[in-house]
């Protein structure tokens, strides 16, 4: 069986394992001419449309547009459309959900982001991708 990829989801939380696997996603991306997606999921609620922002809402939310800048710019560097999307909720969740309802064909996520709950091999997000997506997954050390 062979698989066509031409649309990657990379998850991102700033964290060197993610930028692994960006890079990883960059190299089969320039090999199968696809696009990317980086995903960058707050891990808070989405506020409504009329409510006031806190300030540490405004600080997360520049914190993502930071790093999917960055991720841009390294893809931009290797020729490839670098498209981002930010998201709110659980990030393991919101992972697995884009990636069905988006029709991606493969997610590139990083061993360990962020997180401080460390598991013996693979992050808390990473394992729960690997195990709930239906989508293939690439695991990127």
């Amino acid at each position: 069986m062979v698989i066509k990829i031409k649309k990657i989801l990379v998850p991102l939380d700033g964290s060197p394992n993610s930028f692994r696997g960006l890079d990883a996603a960059i190299q089969m991306a320039r090999e199968s001419h696809a696009t990317i997606t980086g995903l960058y999921v707050l891990g808070i609620v989405k506020p409504q449309m009329n409510e006031q922002i806190t300030p540490l809402e405004k600080m997360f939310l520049e914190r993502a547009q930071s790093i999917m800048k960055k991720a841009k710019s390294r893809a931009a560097q290797k020729g490839i459309l670098f498209l981002d999307r930010i998201s709110y909720g659980d990030d393991g969740k919101r992972i697995v959900d884009i990636a069905k309802r988006k029709n991606f064909d493969l997610i590139v996520i990083g061993t360990r982001g962020m997180g401080s709950a460390k598991e013996l091999f693979l992050g808390s997000t990473s394992s729960y991708v690997i195990h709930k997506s239906k989508k293939p997954v690439l695991i990127v050390k």
